[in-house]
């Protein structure tokens, strides 16, 4: 799973993931993209546990 983040606007424009529920996922995912969501937004939503959505919110550490 990863989070692809503009760096300068902290604006997310893409995720991947993969796994047997990730098209399910994917697809909430998408709407919050399109809505314009930042990584602070992800990061300040409570995810819903036990899922493997949750983990969408939880991403902290950034790869360079």
């Amino acid at each position: 799973m990863k989070m692809i983040v503009v760096r300068s606007t902290d604006r997310v424009v893409g995720m991947h993931m993969a796994g047997p529920d990730a098209p399910e996922i994917i697809q909430g995912m998408a709407v919050a993209i399109r809505a314009g969501a930042t990584k602070a937004v992800f990061d300040s939503t409570i995810g819903i546990h036990p899922t493997a959505a949750e983990e969408f919110v939880t991403l902290r550490e950034a790869v360079t």
